[in-house]
């Protein structure tokens, strides 16, 4: 019963954000076939502004449990939105048992998690550098990643550039991907693996806004440029 109140209330504000958007954005999607449209899914991706999840939400195929900071539950209105939404709490930049678990646990019902790996929104409008939990939780549960790119976000300010400013945003969905499932789990394949992820992420964005993980930081790992 509460899978199908998320599952209702989440695409009764997907219907809604889609309008908003429609007269708000100008969207130029790519790859969005590329997304996988059952089965357990890790969504992953660079992170502008506050607009980033509803435009994400409201152009990927798969209803969406994001990784959503705890401060946001304890906000009036919202909080009880995020909570009828199915998305997750979670302490940033802390070892919180509790969404590890969580985000287990819907990956393991078949769910797709959405995760914004850097853990916060970029301040400068590049890419930097990530936290282990979302590798940590591809490896423990081998579920395929799904690099995600967005920006055009980044100059947007909530909520008067709602209704005031048409924006151009850009959404690039890569190629599915694992990591595996290792017998043990280390430090090495942990951090291995978020560069892996990370640099999926930053292939499928404009060289500008790949920050930490720039070329000249090391090759891209070619996983899916999502321009097909």
């Amino acid at each position: 019963m509460i899978k199908l109140i998320h599952t209702l209330f989440y695409w009764a504000n997907v219907s809604w954000m889609r309008a908003i958007l429609f007269f708000d954005t100008s969207r130029d999607v790519k790859g969005r076939e590329n997304v996988p449209r059952n089965g357990p899914l890790i969504l992953v991706s660079n992170h502008l502004n506050n607009a980033d999840p509803p435009i994400i939400s409201s152009v990927t195929p798969r209803q969406i449990s994001f990784l959503t900071k705890q401060e946001w539950f304890k906000t009036p209105v919202v909080g009880t939105m995020f909570k009828l939404g199915g998305m997750i709490p979670v302490r940033r930049f802390a070892a919180d048992l509790h969404a590890l678990r969580a985000a287990q646990k819907l990956l393991e019902d078949g769910g797709c998690l959405g995760m914004f790996a850097e853990g916060t929104r970029s301040k400068d409008g590049v890419m930097h550098q990530a936290e282990p939990g979302t590798a940590l939780i591809a490896l423990r549960t081998g579920a395929p990643i799904q690099p995600v790119a967005i920006w055009g976000t980044e100059t947007v300010k909530l909520p008067k550039d709602m209704l005031l400013s048409r924006t151009k945003v850009y959404v690039r969905y890569g190629k599915p991907f694992t990591l595996g499932r290792p017998q043990r789990i280390t430090r090495e394949n942990v951090e291995d693996g978020t560069e892996t992820i990370m640099k999926a992420v930053a292939a499928l964005l404009p060289e500008k806004y790949r920050g930490y993980y720039a070329d000249d930081k090391g090759a891209v790992r070619k996983v899916g440029t999502g321009t097909d």
